[in-house]
């Protein structure tokens, strides 16, 4: 049977055959692997590349030891959930970073600040989430292992700023994900499309500095077209950070649930986080590996019709959920 492959693989496959570094060749085979069309006469050739990149993952993987990272865009992924933000310069990606995180990126007025990408890690409620501040985006010159940090991202944040020109800049911003195969998506992921990869994305925007600028943001929200999730902040004014801190999460599509010993009390600052849609059992997985085999029954306290409630392997768990797991 034919495979069909569009011509994107053929330059991405000539690409991974020049390049000599593990971490760029196993970037180009997660691409490759984006691109090629899911059917029967591409089953082999997926099997082929996902036995290349496991190989490649598990020679970096013996050989990186102490060694330095040999890619700044290569950011290994920490806490709940990797962020990226995108967008042009001077809308406060660094200054948001520094402001909400414990990492201190290049703060300045000027264009073009920031050359490389900066992580920090933002805490809400208990929550660990990684922010990855990007270089602005530039439509002179585009880093080509820029792509590869989108692609490994669980969420595109777009900053944009309500006092300049918000329409415009966030438009230039999907057009240039859109341009490197990248479909942003708020809400239910959508089915796969051949040589695409879907990312959920959130649009920060940013200078919303008092309730003066209230209507305008209201304003903007009408004349956006598309299904966007728009969520107002303002760094320097610090406001709504918070509410940026959920935004965030409920974009990461992700649950926090509450681990109860038995005869004892759930430790609520330490909740495991879950995509949402988890059942019972996989929670029981994410706490022990063998407490899947083990496990007897479970309690739950929260979304069930009472409080200590017997539930079923497969029921599945709401954010703020507490189980007690008996083996």
């Amino acid at each position: 049977m034919p495979t069909n492959l569009p011509p994107e693989y053929t330059k991405v496959e000539q690409r991974f055959r020049q390049a000599r570094d593990p971490e760029e060749k196993a970037d180009l085979l997660e691409e490759m692997l984006s691109i090629i069309p899911k059917h029967k006469g591409t089953d082999h050739l997926r099997a082929d590349l996902r036995r290349k990149l496991a190989k490649l993952r598990d020679t970096g993987a013996k050989a990186k030891g102490g060694s330095r990272q040999t890619s700044a865009f290569h950011i290994d992924r920490e806490g709940a959930g990797q962020v990226v933000l995108l967008g042009p310069p001077n809308v406060g990606k660094s200054a948001l970073v520094s402001a909400v995180t414990n990492a201190r990126p290049e703060v300045a007025e000027y264009a073009m600040a920031t050359w490389t990408p900066t992580p920090g890690m933002m805490e809400f409620e208990h929550v660990q989430i990684q922010l990855v501040d990007t270089p602005s985006i530039n439509p002179d010159y585009v880093e080509p292992e820029m792509v590869n940090l989108i692609r490994r991202a669980d969420l595109i944040a777009v900053m944009i700023d309500l006092q300049g020109f918000p329409i415009e800049q966030l438009e230039e911003s999907i057009a240039y994900l859109q341009e490197r195969r990248f479909e942003p998506y708020v809400g239910e992921p959508p089915e796969d499309t051949p040589g695409i990869t879907h990312k959920p994305l959130l649009v920060i925007v940013n200078k919303v500095d008092d309730e003066r600028f209230d209507e305008d943001f209201d304003v903007l929200c009408e004349l956006i077209e598309g299904n966007r999730s728009l969520i107002p902040i303002s760094v320097n004014a610090r406001r709504n950070l918070d509410g940026l801190g959920r935004a965030i999460f409920d974009a990461l599509r992700i649950i926090r649930v509450y681990s109860k010993p038995p005869g004892e009390s759930a430790d609520l600052t330490a909740p495991f986080v879950l995509p949402i849609g988890s059942t019972v059992e996989e929670f029981a997985a994410s706490v022990h590996r063998d407490f899947v085999d083990n496990l007897k029954s479970a309690r739950l306290w929260g979304s069930a019709q009472f409080d200590g409630q017997m539930v079923a392997r497969d029921y599945v768990l709401q954010d703020g959920d507490i189980v007690e797991l008996r083996m």
